[in-house]
């Protein structure tokens, strides 16, 4: 494409911009916009592109320049009524908003270790497991399967628990997980770097080679075989009653138990997260967060200014690992399984990849990062791949080159390449955004004196050589 024509698209999008972003056109357009794609994906449940379209009108509401009145109100709006009625019409839809809410808090957990201390944490799903196997072995039958054989223990077993003790081990798994962040803190506080970076890749390996292997002499985790079925907490029938009054006409069928347990645990997710972003806002324009920016730009400045970076450190992987403890227990309740292949390396490094993907320090971008991530996994590549699996079984043909569908190799399924595809994008997003889709003001100062110094120092040099 021309070089001209593109600056003329470019100048011609940025005034289309600036016109709708006066008085109360961002009103008016996101309106527009939200219910338009609500109405798309609500008459076609099945199509990606209309759910694509309904998941950034979310986007669309926090990039325009609103009064924040009318983002909360679009926001909530948004995630109590709209993605309720789409989630229970089409399941699916509802389990990739969960992943995304789950993936979010994770991520801005991991945000204050990486982002704001600057503290390289590659086991970062330990924390996830802590949390999920608390509940998992105390909201299931496991404490009275102890002496006996995974895999032979008695399927009527009694629970250790009411279901509805799920609310208390909430804050358990909190205070648990970040026990466990001060107690890898705390012999790793001298490291920096690559070196840290080896032992939280080491201390996450730790715990799920634990959970495999804590099946004897005592069988505390079942090893392999995982914890089922763990608790979910109550719903009251009144309540699901009082709802399917309303939720029945709208998505046209009767509303199930299970649908309805798939809402609450959307909804509790979306309340974790709501505290999950204020607790990391106060942390942010706090002392605490303007010392774990210190540490992180230089440690040695850091403690000749009389920053305690031993308690700042510590308190970064308290409150980091805090997040993640939550999510685990939410995590364990909603899938009534768990097992130590849920909480593998790759698990680490992907939420890691929504963190830098987002941007380091963005709260919003964290958030983004994660939404594409998942969506990406669960609704992009898994799309192309079962398109290409329904072309496989019919008899179309390649045009001009004449090759069929029907020999195209397996192998060619672009879901088996998702890592590939995310590293790749992780090295354009290094080489042309290295400060991630929706950076921080404060990563944007940072890298624009960065940009100013090198631009001095290339002028610098050419006046010498001159």
């Amino acid at each position: 494409m021309d070089i001209g024509v593109l600056q003329k698209i470019t100048k011609t999008a940025h005034s289309l911009w600036v016109k709708l972003n006066q008085g109360n056109n961002p009103t008016y357009f996101s309106i527009i916009y939200t219910l338009i794609a609500f109405l798309l994906v609500y008459l076609n449940p099945r199509d990606i592109i209309s759910f694509l379209l309904f998941v950034t009108s979310v986007y669309i509401i926090y990039a325009f320049q609103m009064p924040a009145k009318n983002k909360m109100i679009f926001f909530a709006l948004f995630t109590i009524i709209l993605v309720p009625i789409i989630g229970i019409r089409n399941i699916f839809y509802l389990e990739v908003i969960f992943q995304i809410c789950v993936f979010a808090a994770l991520a801005l957990g991991l945000n204050i270790v990486v982002g704001s201390a600057g503290l390289l944490n590659l086991g970062y799903v330990a924390f996830y497991a802590v949390g999920a196997y608390l509940w998992a072995f105390f909201g299931s039958q496991q404490m009275f399967l102890l002496h006996s054989i995974p895999g032979t223990a008695p399927a009527t077993s009694d629970f250790f628990l009411p279901a509805d003790s799920f609310y208390i081990f909430i804050i358990l798994g909190v205070l648990l997980a970040a026990i466990t962040g001060i107690l890898l803190g705390s012999p790793v506080l001298r490291l920096r770097g690559d070196y840290l970076a080896i032992v939280t890749l080491g201390f996450g390996e730790v715990i799920r080679v634990m959970a495999n292997n804590l099946d004897k002499p005592l069988n505390f985790t079942n090893g392999p075989q995982g914890i089922t079925p763990i608790q979910r907490p109550t719903l009251p029938p009144q309540a699901l009653d009082f709802l399917r009054i309303f939720f029945n006409p709208m998505v046209g069928h009767n509303v199930s138990e299970g649908e309805f347990y798939n809402l609450y645990f959307y909804l509790a997710t979306l309340v974790i997260i709501i505290i999950v972003i204020i607790v990391a806002r106060r942390l942010d324009n706090s002392n605490i967060g303007r010392g774990w920016i210190a540490i992180r730009e230089d440690e040695t400045a850091a403690i000749a200014m009389g920053i305690p970076i031993v308690k700042l450190k510590l308190a970064a992987f308290a409150a980091g690992a805090s997040f993640a403890g939550a999510m685990g227990v939410l995590f364990a309740a909603s899938r009534t399984f768990v097992s130590p292949e849920s909480f593998s390396f790759m698990q680490s490094i992907g939420v890691l990849s929504m963190v830098i993907l987002g941007g380091l320090g963005s709260i919003p971008g964290v958030i983004v990062g994660a939404a594409v991530v998942v969506i990406l996994n669960l609704q992009v590549l898994q799309g192309l791949s079962l398109y290409l699996s329904q072309l496989r079984q019919s008899d179309a043909v390649i045009p001009i080159i004449n090759f069929a569908w029907k020999n195209l190799s397996n192998q060619l399924d672009p879901a088996k390449y998702q890592r590939m595809l995310f590293g790749i994008i992780l090295i354009l997003m290094m080489i042309y955004r290295p400060s991630g889709l929706i950076p921080s003001q404060r990563r944007k100062l940072e890298l624009s004196k960065e940009i100013d110094i090198i631009e001095e120092d290339k002028d610098r040099k050419v006046g010498e050589v001159v």
